[in-house]
């Protein structure tokens, strides 16, 4: 008899507890699933594993707590699967990873089990793939986006030029101490203002066809713009320069600027009014873009992949396919607020009242998302770009004369790893 003394057990370690007790150990299959394990996320997880074991009497599934740091993360995906270990089998991806990893030889392709491509984003499926093969299916989107102040705005700006003139006629008024802020500190946050900014202009970082572009015309009017709203507008603090996600964030929800570019993890931690000075006094909407450009949104979120030297991958397709049903997606939709990667789930009543901000909004902004470049160097790409963006942005070096360096560094780095446009992937 197993006798478990409950009163001080916290419920997701008892309820992992109990799902390892209802489970013999002559399981024919025993899967090994990698993701997060932290509060709400974990108990919504603990209990789709539940059902899903429930439904598959042949498999086990154990979670493999992982941290919840991207960098933290991918150094120990990096060490296992580089020792070709056959756990985890199920890998919990940041979508800049899918390309390097299956590149390496890491992943598994998911096109033999008829993967429904159509049912997802299109975005979300170019980026998780590579050579033309898919190698993981997203988990769940996000984007960046713009939030206003609706109480010193009437409305959101759609230009870039009226994004600076409505900011510092707001922060006058008002009299605050910022007007618009962002990411922009020497890490891959700058990289991805300056995507949603570089397509507002009309730019891209790499082609279609694979060539770097990130020092054409339009890529230098957006950096351009981005110093020119520190130093010439002032709309801009010089601080932001130093920032991450939750300084911005702080700075915000402190009642201190009038616009911030973030992700949506910051919309439930505003309205929380115990803590913000800005509940109910802000919305979102896309970045500006000229008449040149489109407003865009850095596509970001989790992607579910299976290991290369899994023993067992008919059994993890059939969890990935499981977690990512439409019923699952909208269970942790509610829960966690984080967005379905499937368009069809933002039709009808099914999100609604889901998030603070209406479906049909919330898919406008997600059809606007921009993958950064699909490539298995994306990392040491981002690298040479931030230094390039920090330094013009800190004026050490004019935009065009940066943008034209980091152009040189990454074409010679596609060369050096036989990835240039002429050799191909």
């Amino acid at each position: 008899m197993l006798l478990l003394c409950t009163a001080r057990i916290h419920p997701v370690f008892l309820l992992m507890l109990l799902l390892t007790a209802c489970h013999s150990p002559s399981q024919d299959i025993v899967l090994t699933f990698s993701s997060s394990a932290v509060g709400a996320e974990a108990e919504v997880l603990q209990r789709q594993l539940a059902r899903f074991m429930a439904a598959h009497q042949g498999i086990q599934v154990i979670q493999r707590v992982t941290p919840d740091a991207a960098d933290q993360r991918r150094q120990l995906y990096v060490q296992w699967l580089n020792a070709r270990a056959g756990e985890p089998d199920i890998l919990q991806l940041d979508i800049i990873w899918t390309p390097e990893f299956a590149a390496a030889g890491w992943l598994l392709p998911l096109d033999s089990f008829a993967p429904p491509r159509e049912a997802f984003f299109p975005m979300t499926i170019a980026a998780n793939q590579w050579a033309g093969q898919l190698y993981a299916l997203p988990w769940f989107v996000d984007v960046g986006m713009l939030y206003w102040r609706t109480d010193l705005l009437a409305g959101p700006p759609r230009t870039f030029d009226e994004l600076m003139q409505l900011v510092t006629r707001a922060r006058t008024d008002a009299a605050l101490p910022f007007g618009f802020i962002w990411q922009g500190a020497r890490y891959e946050g700058l990289v991805t203002v300056f995507l949603e900014y570089l397509g507002g202009f009309g730019g891209q970082i790499m082609d279609d066809r694979g060539r770097i572009v990130v020092d054409s015309p339009a890529a230098v009017r957006a950096l351009t713009a981005m110093r020119d709203a520190i130093y010439r507008d002032g709309a801009v603090p010089p601080s932001v320069l130093t920032w991450q996600e939750e300084q911005v964030r702080f700075a915000f929800q402190n009642g201190q600027a009038v616009c911030m570019r973030n992700w949506p993890y910051a919309y439930r931690l505003l309205q929380d009014s115990a803590a913000s000075l800005v509940a109910g006094k802000f919305s979102v909407a896309l970045m500006p873009a000229t008449a040149d450009g489109s407003p865009t949104a850095t596509l970001g979120g989790s992607q579910l992949a299976i290991n290369a030297h899994t023993d067992h991958p008919q059994a993890a397709y059939q969890l990935i396919d499981y977690l990512t049903r439409p019923e699952q997606l909208v269970e942790r939709a509610r829960a966690l607020g984080v967005y379905p990667p499937r368009p069809a789930l933002y039709d009808g009543s099914l999100l609604a009242g889901v998030f603070p901000v209406p479906p049909d909004q919330v898919r406008h902004i997600i059809e606007r998302a921009v993958p950064r470049p699909v490539t298995p160097v994306y990392a040491e790409l981002s690298h040479i770009l931030q230094i390039a963006l920090h330094r013009a942005l800190t004026r050490q070096q004019d935009p065009t004369a940066a943008l034209a360096d980091a152009a040189r560094a990454m074409c010679a780095l596609l060369e050096r790893v036989d990835l240039s446009p002429q050799a191909g992937p």
